[in-house]
C-alpha cells in the first residue's frame, strides 16, 4: 500500500486533520482506510474558461467544438446538471480511468481528422433531444399504439442513422435493409400471428364489465376512425398483459359493422374506404375477426360479412371471405332471414363466389320463408341472379307460399313502411283479421320488384308461377312517372326493359310482354345515356386494333335490343364480347348473371356469340401469339 500511495504523491496529499503516522496491524496492512483530498483538475474548468476569452463568430465556433467534446467525455451533462458531488467522487485524472481512455480516443480522432464527423454525429442527437415535447395523454396513448404495432413489423431494430459518418457506411446501411427486408421476413409474420393469437384467446376467465363498457365506447363513437381508435388502444393494452381481455367476438363484430355503418353515414368515397382499410389498425382488426369467427354468434358472422363488404368492396379481403363462407357454412342452421339476406348479399356485391354456401342458405331460406321481410327477400334472389348461384330450394317454398295473385300488394317506396305499421306485420307472415288466418301477403316498393323480376330473368326461371305475379304487380306502375333524370328510375327501367324482352324472345307462350305504350316507355327512359355512359377500356381498344387484321369486316359498339356488343360481323352475324375483370367471379373467374344473360340473350336472338376473357388474353404473349388466337377462336364461326 505505501508503494502504491508513493505512485500517485504527485497527486495526493494527506489532510492536515489526520496523523500522519498511519495505524498498521501486525501484518503491516493498514487498520483504516486514509482519507483522501483530490486537487481541483476537472478539464471542464479550464475548457470553459478558455472558451469565454474567445472573440465574434470565434467564440461560437469554438464553443460548439467544445460542447461535442465534452458530450463526448461524458462531462457536458455534468456541467449542466452542476449537482455536489462528495470529496471521494470528484472527478481527477488520476482516478478516471475512462476519462482518460476517452481522451486518447479524441485526440487519435483529431488526428485522423475525424472531428467535424464526430461532431455531426453527437450534435444530431442533442438536437433531437431538444425537439421532444410533451404529449398530452390522448397522443400518449396514440405513439404507443403505434410503437407497439411497429414492433410487430420487426423484432431487430437496426439504427444506421450515425453509421453515414464513418466509412463504408454505405454499404453497411444495404446490408442491414437487405437483412431486414428478406432474413426476418418469416420472423415478422410469425410474431404477428402469435400476437394475433394472444389476443384471440376467447374461451378463457371474462371481465362482463369491460366488455360492457367496451361495446358501450364502440357504439358511441361517431366516426369510422373513432372507432377505430377506441379498438386499437384495447388491441395495444391487450398485448401489454390486460387480462381478462374484453375484446370479445361480440365486441370484435360490433366494431367492424360500426365502422362500416358510419362509412356508409357519410357516404364515405371508395378511394378513402380502401385507404382506411390498408391501415396497421384496421389491419389487426380484421385478422382477430378472422380468428374470433368460429366463437361468433349467426348475427356476429352477418355483421362482419356485411362489414367486410362496405370497407373492402369487390378488391380487398379475399381469403377473409373464403374463411367466413367456411366458417358460415357450419352455422347456417342458426341464420334467421336477415343473416341469410345480409351474408348473401355481402358475397354479391364483393363478387365472391361460395356456391356450397349459396346452396345452404337457400335450403335455409325456403325453411324460414314466413320470417322474411320483403326487402330482404328481394336482396336473396338478387344475390342468387348476381353470382349465378343456384336458387331451387328457394324458388320453389316461394312458389309453394305464393299462389295467389291477390296476395302481392304494389305500393311506392315511401308507403312501404306505413303499410306495414298499419297491418302490424314485420314480416311475410300469415296475417289474421277478425280472428280468420289469410294467406300471406307481401307489399313489394318498385325497385323491389324489377330486382326480382330481373332475378328471374337471369336465373331462367320466369316459368314458374311466383314470377307471373310479380310481373303482374310490377305492371301497375304504368302510370307511375318515370323520370330519365333520376338514376333510380332509369334503373329500374334498364331492369324492366331487359326483363320485357327476354320474355318476347324466350317466353313468347306465357303472354307476359308489356303493352305497347308501356314498353315503349320504359324502353326509352332504360336506353338514356345519363347514367348509362359507355366506357371503352384499353383492353377493348388493344383487341379491336387486332381484329382489323382477321380480315372480316368489323362493327365496333353495335346495339341489339338494348345490349351494346362490343364488336360484331353483320353478315355473319358474329357477335365478340370482349370481357373484362367485371364480367367474372373475383375468386373462381365463372361468369356472372349479368354476362350470362347478356350471352344468352344475344344467343337466342340469332347471334354467334365468341367471348374473349382478360385472363385468357393476359397469358397471350405477343401480338402476333393473340392474333393467332383471334383466328383460332373465329375459326369455328366462320
Amino acid at each position: 500500500m505505501q508503494g502504491l500511495l508513493n505512485a500517485f504523491s504527485y497527486q495526493i496529499r494527506l489532510n492536515p486533520e489526520i496523523p500522519h503516522k498511519l495505524p498498521t496491524t501486525k501484518t503491516g496492512l493498514l487498520t483504516q482506510k486514509p482519507e483522501l483530498v483530490f486537487p481541483r483538475r476537472n478539464c471542464l474548468n479550464a475548457i470553459s474558461s478558455a472558451s469565454v476569452d474567445a472573440q465574434g463568430g470565434e467564440e461560437e465556433e469554438a464553443k460548439g467544438t467544445m460542447d461535442w467534446e465534452l458530450e463526448f467525455l461524458g462531462e457536458l451533462d455534468n456541467k449542466k446538471k452542476n449537482q455536489p458531488t462528495s470529496k471521494l467522487l470528484q472527478e481527477t485524472e488520476g482516478m478516471d480511468w475512462c476519462l482518460r481512455a476517452r481522451k486518447t480516443a479524441l485526440k487519435s480522432i483529431q488526428a485522423k481528422g475525424w472531428s467535424h464527423r464526430m461532431e455531426d454525429m453527437i450534435t444530431k442527437k442533442r438536437k433531437k433531444k431538444k425537439n421532444k415535447k410533451k404529449l398530452t395523454p390522448k397522443e400518449k396513448m396514440s405513439k404507443k399504439s403505434k410503437q407497439l404495432l411497429q414492433d410487430f413489423d420487426s423484432d431487430e431494430n437496426f439504427d444506421t442513422q450515425d453509421i453515414d459518418a464513418l466509412d463504408g457506411s454505405i454499404d453497411l446501411r444495404r446490408t442491414v435493409s437487405m437483412l431486414g427486408g428478406g432474413m426476418f421476413e418469416e420472423k415478422k409474420e410469425k410474431t404477428m400471428e402469435d400476437f394475433v393469437q394472444r389476443l384471440s384467446q376467447f374461451s378463457g376467465p371474462s371481465d362482463r364489465k369491460k366488455e360492457i363498457n367496451l361495446n358501450k365506447a364502440i357504439v358511441e363513437a361517431q366516426t369510422a376512425e373513432e372507432v377505430l381508435e377506441v379498438t386499437a388502444e384495447t388491441i395495444m393494452a391487450v398485448g401489454k398483459g390486460l387480462s381478462p381481455s374484453p375484446l370479445s367476438p361480440l365486441n370484435i363484430a360490433t366494431a367492424l359493422h360500426r365502422i362500416a355503418k358510419n362509412m356508409e353515414k357519410v357516404s364515405m368515397l371508395e378511394t378513402r374506404r380502401l385507404a382506411f382499410a390498408r391501415q396497421r389498425e384496421m389491419s389487426m382488426l380484421v385478422g382477430i375477426a378472422m380468428t374470433a369467427l368460429p366463437e361468433c354468434s349467426a348475427q356476429g358472422i352477418s355483421n362482419i360479412s356485411w362489414a367486410l363488404s362496405k370497407i373492402g368492396g369487390e378488391l380487398l379481403y379475399l381469403s377473409e371471405m373464403d374463411r367466413v363462407a367456411e366458417v358460415a357454412l357450419t352455422k347456417v342452421g342458426e341464420f334467421n332471414s336477415q343473416n341469410v339476406a345480409n351474408i348473401a348479399g355481402a358475397f354479391a356485391s364483393m363478387k365472391h363466389s361460395a356456391s356450397d354456401l349459396f346452396l345452404e342458405l337457400s335450403r335455409r331460406a325456403s325453411v324460414i320463408i314466413h320470417a322474411f321481410q320483403e326487402q330482404e327477400l328481394a336482396q336473396v334472389l338478387w344475390a342468387f341472379a348476381s353470382l349465378h348461384e343456384s336458387a331451387e330450394p328457394l324458388l320453389d317454398s316461394l312458389d309453394k307460399v305464393f299462389k295467389d295473385a291477390n296476395q302481392f300488394i304494389c305500393c311506392p317506396n315511401k308507403e312501404q313502411s306505413n303499410l306495414s305499421l298499419e297491418n302490424g306485420v314485420d314480416n311475410i307472415g300469415d296475417l289474421e283479421i277478425n280472428g280468420i288466418a289469410h294467406s300471406p301477403v307481401v307489399s313489394f316498393s318498385r325497385d323491389q320488384l324489377g330486382n326480382i323480376a330481373w332475378s328471374y330473368a337471369v336465373l331462367g326461371q320466369m316459368d314458374r308461377s311466383f314470377f307471373p305475379n310479380v310481373w303482374k304487380t310490377l305492371c301497375q306502375f304504368e302510370e307511375q312517372r318515370i323520370s330519365e333524370q333520376y338514376r333510380e328510375d332509369i334503373m329500374f327501367a334498364s331492369q324492366v326493359h331487359l326483363v320485357n324482352q327476354c320474355l318476347k324472345l324466350e317466353y313468347p307462350h306465357l303472354h307476359l310482354s308489356l303493352e305497347r305504350d308501356l314498353e315503349e316507355k320504359i324502353a326509352r327512359a332504360g336506353k338514356t345515356k345519363r347514367f348509362n355512359q359507355k366506357m371503352t377500356s384499353s383492353f377493348q381498344q388493344e383487341v379491336a386494333h387486332l381484329l382489323v387484321s382477321t380480315g372480316l369486316d368489323w362493327i365496333k359498339e353495335y346495339v341489339v335490343d338494348g345490349y351494346t356488343l362490343d364488336a360484331v360481323v353483320i353478315d355473319k352475324k358474329i357477335a365478340m364480347e370482349i370481357d373484362g375483370p367485371t364480367h367474372f367471379s373475383r375468386n373462381t373467374g365463372v361468369p356472372l348473371g349479368h354476362t350470362i344473360l347478356k350471352r344468352r340473350y344475344i344467343t337466342a336472338a340469332g347471334w354467334k356469340v365468341v367471348s374473349l376473357s382478360h385472363q385468357e388474353w393476359e397469358e397471350l404473349e405477343g401480338g402476333f401469339e393473340q392474333l393467332d388466337y383471334l383466328r383460332e377462336i373465329l375459326k369455328e364461326h366462320l
